[in-house]
């Protein structure tokens, strides 16, 4: 069974860096786009990042760009954002995701969460 397994969060200072980690298992995703969204506090979910099947394009929400980068190893099947100067305002529950048959980035930001495969979250928490 297809599944995506987030770490790397946890609880850091404004200005500081974290990198996240999503490990995927269960089928390959070397084909697929994959990605991270975020939930904060009291709001919606919202795209941070985006890369497609080779890693050879990525892109991100205006929030993200400029300070978040994600990449991936197709090797080991993990992808991962690194986030630098972190603001209080980045706090939220990170969750990685996978298309199920996309292999642009465009799949990531305009497919439906329904045909998207979720992992269960990871918290970071930027404190001032």
């Amino acid at each position: 069974q297809a599944q995506l397994v987030e770490s790397g969060g946890g609880l850091v200072q404004a200005g500081d860096s974290l990198r996240l980690s999503c490990a995927a298992s269960g089928r390959s995703f070397s084909n697929l786009a994959m990605g991270w969204f975020r939930q904060g506090p009291g709001k919606e979910r919202e795209f941070v990042a985006a890369v497609n099947w080779g890693g050879g394009k990525t892109y991100y929400s205006d929030s993200a760009n400029g300070r978040f980068t994600i990449s991936r190893d197709l090797a080991k099947n993990i992808i991962y954002l690194q986030m630098n100067n972190l603001k209080p305002g980045d706090t939220a529950v990170y969750y990685c995701a996978a298309t199920r048959n996309g292999s642009s980035t465009d799949s990531i930001v305009q497919d439906p969460p329904n045909n998207l495969l979720w992992g269960q979250g990871t918290q970071v928490t930027v404190s001032s």
